[in-house]
C-alpha cells in the first residue's frame, strides 16, 4: 500500500560518506524510517552540508539545499522535508523553487505551540546547539511571544560529537535519552512555567514516546510536522 502513496522527499546532510555506502536501517519512529508515515521515502543528499556547516548557518548551502530539492520532486516526491532543524534559513529559497509543501525544520511550529499554551506557559526548544538556536529561526516577531520561548541544548554531548565526525557515527538510542532528559531536567528547573516541549533535531525522535511519558508533557518534532504536510495532499 505504501507504494501507491505520495512519497515524502528529503533533504539529507552530507556524512561525509563514501559513496554506496550502506547505512544501517532506519531507527523506530525516525524520519527516515518509511513505516514511521506508512508511505515511500526518498532522499537527496545536500552538496556540502555537514553538519557543523549546517547548525553554524553558512549562507552558501542555500543554492544545494534548492538543487536537492528540485531533483526530489523531479523523482516525484509529493512533500519537501529537511533532515536538520537548521535548514529552517532556507525554508523560504526552497519553498520559492518547487510547487510542493516544504518544511525544512519542526521550528516552523514554533507560531502554533505558542497558541496552545496559557499565555503564562512557555515552550522550551530543545535543540542540537543552543549557541546556534537563535531566536531570528523562531518565525515570530512579536518580542512577549519570544519571551515564552527558553532553549536548551545538548552541545558538548557524545550525540553532537559523532554528528559533526567525518564520517558520522550512529550513537545508542540510550545515549540520545539521557542526553536529550538531562538537558530538560536542567532547562526545567530553571523555567518551571515549561507547558510543551519542541524538538529541533531531527535525530530526538526517536526517544519523543520515552520522554513524553517520563516529562508528562506534549512533545512536537519534525516527524509529528511531517505527518501533518503529507496529510494535507495525500
Amino acid at each position: 500500500m505504501t507504494q501507491t502513496r505520495t512519497a515524502i522527499g528529503i533533504l539529507e546532510l552530507d556524512e561525509g560518506r563514501e559513496p554506496g555506502y550502506y547505512l544501517r536501517s532506519p531507527r523506530q519512529d525516525s524520519l527516515l524510517n518509511p513505516a514511521t508515515f506508512d508511505r515511500p521515502i526518498l532522499t537527496e543528499m545536500v552538496e556540502g552540508a555537514f553538519a557543523e556547516a549546517v547548525i553554524a548557518g553558512d549562507p552558501s548551502l542555500e543554492e544545494a539545499c534548492v538543487r536537492a530539492a528540485r531533483r526530489l520532486v523531479e523523482r516525484g516526491a509529493g512533500v519537501v522535508i529537511g533532515d536538520c532543524g537548521f535548514l529552517i534559513r532556507h525554508q523560504a529559497a526552497v519553498a520559492a523553487a518547487v510547487k510542493v509543501p516544504v518544511a525544512m525544520s519542526s521550528l516552523l511550529l514554533i507560531p502554533a505551540m505558542l497558541q496552545q499554551l496559557a499565555p503564562a506557559q512557555k515552550l522550551a526548544v530543545i535543540t542540537a546547539d543552543s549557541r546556534h538556536c537563535t531566536e531570528d529561526l523562531f518565525c515570530i516577531n512579536n518580542p512577549a511571544h519570544r519571551a515564552r520561548v527558553v532553549v536548551g541544548g545538548i552541545e558538548g554531548g557524545e550525540y553532537v560529537r559523532n554528528a559533526v565526525a567525518r564520517p558520522a557515527a550512529r550513537v545508542s538510542i540510550d545515549t540520545i535519552e539521557r542526553e536529550v532528559a538531562g538537558c530538560i531536567i536542567r532547562l526545567r528547573a530553571e523555567h518551571p512555567e515549561i507547558g510543551a516541549l519542541l524538538f529541533e533535531c531531527t535525530g530526538f525522535p526517536v526517544v519523543a514516546s520515552a520522554l513524553r511519558r517520563s516529562t508528562k508533557l506534549p512533545i512536537y518534532d519534525i516527524t509529528d510536522l511531517c505527518k501533518l504536510t503529507i496529510g494535507a495532499v495525500a
